[in-house]
Formats: structure tokens, sequence, C-alpha cells
């Protein structure tokens, strides 16, 4: 599903080249479930970056679902980030105004589906976490586990081919942390391929794989 070989990269400062990632070379297979860790600086949040096509890497080779991403332009890229990809963030990144199955909705906007397709399928993926009854519902009448429930769904509207979960439970108190780790465990066991950067070892042990990096390079990879 994910291969990457040898990826550098870095960022620049002033006149001066800070590298992030050294050569970092992976593997991840459909249906697994991988946590990302490391210091803060270690390329953890730059790894998953790279892997969720949102920057672009300044060597190696990375395949997705047999797309070759270093040679596809700009808007063939977007094409696979609404299409293959799926994104959950620390901060749900729901828009505030607009109800819940709304928020949903928006990937399949973004890829020109007729709006009473777009509804069912959002009605749809709000009952896959729970939250049908609160489809309705502004994001600002939510609770945070409530909101990342409905960023997971809007993640799963299109059957991407992997989730990208940047700090899920970042936000979020220790209770509400689980019930959402349990979500992920249970899309998990239906065979969703999930990559999930987390500071958090208790988080981390959902995974089934935990990847550390350490000043840009693979330190351990345990599974």
């Amino acid at each position: 599903m994910i291969a990457l070989e040898n990826i550098a990269k870095s960022y620049s400062r002033g006149d001066v080249a800070i590298p992030v990632l050294n050569g970092v070379s992976l593997e991840i297979d459909s249906g697994q479930f991988v946590a990302i860790m490391g210091p803060s600086g270690s390329g953890k949040s730059t790894l998953l970056n790279i892997i969720g096509c949102l920057d672009r890497m300044d060597s190696g080779t990375y395949r997705l679902d047999d797309v070759d991403i270093g040679s596809t332009s700009d808007d063939e890229l977007a094409v696979v980030r609404n299409g293959k990809l799926g994104f959950v963030f620390q901060l749900f990144s729901l828009i505030p105004r607009i109800n819940a199955r709304r928020n949903v909705e928006l990937p399949l906007v973004y890829a020109g589906v007729a709006a009473a397709e777009r509804r069912r399928r959002a009605i749809a993926a709000l009952t896959r976490v729970g939250l049908q009854d609160r489809a309705d519902h502004t994001a600002a009448q939510l609770s945070g586990g409530q909101q990342q429930r409905v960023a997971i769904a809007r993640a799963l509207i299109n059957e991407p081919a992997v989730t990208i979960a940047d700090e899920p439970t970042g936000s979020l108190d220790t209770a509400t942390s689980h019930d959402i780790m349990h979500l992920f465990t249970e899309l998990h066991r239906l065979g969703k391929t999930i990559v999930m950067v987390t500071h958090e070892p208790e988080i981390a042990a959902y995974a089934q794989r935990v990847i550390h990096l350490r000043d840009g390079v693979i330190e351990r990879d345990e599974r």
C-alpha cells in the first residue's frame, strides 16, 4: 500500500538547510494500523505529511497504492489526496457554522458527487461513528469527542485507501481519547489502513505496529 525508499526532506532557515528526514525507508501493508512516534523535531509530522501527500520529499521514492507520487503534478496530487486519503486532525478542522452532515459531505463536494448521493453517504458515515442523531447539529453544538467522530466520518466518506491521523486524541480528555481509539481499532478490524502520529505511548499501544523516529531516521520498528 505504502512504499517509501530513502526519503529525505530539509527545510530552509535563511541560507541554511535544516535536514528533517534523512533517508527513511519503510513499507506499510494494506490493512495495517501503524503509529509513528518520536520526540519533538524527530521528523514524525514531516513524514506523515509526505505520506499524506501534503508535502513533497526532496529525494527518494514514494509509491502509494501503485501510484508514483514523486512523478505526479500538483493537480494529480490533489486528485490522489481526495480519492485515496482520508485525514483526521488534532483540532478536527470542521467548519463551525455548518452542520455535521454538510461537514462530512465536503470531500464529495470536491469530487463532484450529486447532492442526493452526498447526503446518503454522509448519513451512512455518521451512522458508522454513532452520530446519525447529530447530523443536523453544527460543530459548535457538539462535544470535542463528537467533533472528532464527525472528522473521522468525513475522512472515511470516500472509502480511502489510507486514513491519516495526526494526533487525533491530542485535544481530548483521557476517557474520550480511548473512545476514539476504540473506534479506530474497530475500523482496523474492518480492514482499514491507518497511519497515525501520536506522542502518547498509551495511544500508540492501540496500533499493531509502532515506528519510532529520532533525528530524521527510524530508530525502532516494533510489531
